[in-house]
């Protein structure tokens, strides 16, 4: 009868964590499974509309949209992310990356150091970027990645240099 006992008592264990991930889903917002798992809200982006976590963490957020973010860096989200949430942290990622310098590079994860510190740090696969965490403390907006950006021919010498090479060769 023990073993009966134990057996009963794990699978009302799991039918309870997949009651309350499923009304984490439809009860809740992302952002606030966010916020109970200690990470801050703006880690993405406004314009969630729908997501799913199961009782290992596993989760899918889907975007209106796949947009840009401005933080101390310009920051890409597909319009699907997904990876897996512990507290403090997310992990195995996909959908997100992060411009530093002119290179774009993949976020394989996110952790919140000590709260008290101050610091939230992005897994970028060869660094970790350090933020501060108040940047993230409410969800940036989410604006369009293929909207011209006014500035950007005047902020890219690179891009300008090329325009003014292939003009000198149509002249020649």
């Amino acid at each position: 009868m023990d073993d009966f006992a134990a057996i009963s008592m794990c699978i009302m264990t799991i039918i309870s964590m997949m009651i309350l991930t499923v009304q984490a889903s439809t009860n809740s917002s992302f952002y606030d499974v966010l916020r109970s798992h200690g990470l801050p809200m703006g880690i993405l982006p406004k314009g969630v509309t729908e997501f799913s976590i199961d009782e290992n963490g596993r989760f899918e957020a889907h975007l209106e949209k796949p947009c840009m973010a401005k933080f101390e860096n310009e920051v890409h989200y597909e319009r699907n992310v997904s990876g897996t949430l512990s507290y403090g942290q997310m992990g195995a990622l996909s959908g997100i990356s992060a411009q530093e310098l002119f290179l774009w590079f993949p976020v394989k994860g996110i952790r919140v150091d000590i709260p008290s510190s101050g610091l939230i740090y992005f897994d970028v696969g060869v660094i970790y970027k350090q933020f501060s965490l108040s940047l993230f403390e409410t969800p940036p907006e989410c604006r369009d990645p293929t909207a011209a950006d006014p500035f950007e021919e005047k902020s890219k010498p690179g891009k300008l240099l090329y325009k003014l090479n292939q003009e000198e060769r149509d002249v020649i």
